[in-house]
């Protein structure tokens, strides 16, 4: 399965990595690639409680434009 993720520099320069699709699911590293690597394992783990549970393995994410 492929999911997007966002990624993003805390005010400590630690990388943080979410799954938006997913509720919960973050994860962070000290590297970009570190924090890719580590959302991968935490969609796993995630999808695997959510499958557990009976909860829906993702919700629905849109775009949607607003002017700035």
């Amino acid at each position: 399965m492929k999911f997007n993720i966002t990624l993003d520099r805390d005010e400590d320069g630690v990388w943080i990595s979410e799954c938006p699709s997913i509720p919960g699911c973050v994860s962070q590293g000290k590297t970009k690639q570190e924090a890719v690597e580590n959302i991968k394992d935490a969609i796993a783990l995630c999808l695997e409680v959510r499958a557990e549970k009976g909860l829906p393995l993702t919700v629905e994410t849109q775009q949607v434009e607003v002017a700035a």
